[in-house]
């Protein structure tokens, strides 16, 4: 399916990775949001679990390896314009804990690091991010309560 102009909304996850009060941000090689920062993520593979499509993208655009805990929010990114719905997403952010090792940029990345959620917001972030940070800083996400989600497979 198209990413740009899609028939369907699309999923796309991402990978919240705090450490010691900082968050992993990697900026943007490509669009929606080129150039911008954002935590590592994309699309989630067919066949894919949102945990396991949380820890691949960590590892493709961040280097790092870490334990999935949960889905901690659901946002959706829509843009519209002239010739119609450019981009859908429906947007899963996974908490990841327990990051291996230190965050070098790769695949769809420019660069990676850990921030200070007030240094983060400084940033040229992506708006999806803005607000994922400012609802952290509310304390309006279940950082402590993830919601690990089940898979199912019909026997039809």
């Amino acid at each position: 399916m198209p990413r740009l102009y899609p028939r369907d909304p699309l999923v796309g996850v991402g990978s919240l990775v705090l450490r010691g009060g900082r968050i992993l941000l990697v900026r943007r090689a490509f669009s929606p949001a080129r150039g911008k920062w954002s935590i590592p993520g994309g699309h989630v593979e067919l066949g894919e679990s949102i945990l396991e499509a949380a820890v691949r993208e960590l590892r493709e655009e961040a280097g790092l390896d870490g334990e999935p805990l949960g889905v901690v929010n659901v946002d959706e990114l829509i843009t519209r314009d002239e010739s119609g719905v450019r981009y859908h997403y429906v947007l899963v952010t996974v908490l990841v804990d327990s990051p291996r090792g230190d965050p070098r940029p790769g695949g769809d990345a420019l660069d990676a690091s850990f921030y200070s959620l007030e240094e983060a917001l400084r940033l040229d972030l992506a708006p999806s991010v803005r607000g994922l940070i400012e609802k952290i800083l509310r304390g309006e996400l279940p950082l402590e309560r993830p919601i690990r989600p089940r898979r199912y497979s019909p026997s039809d």
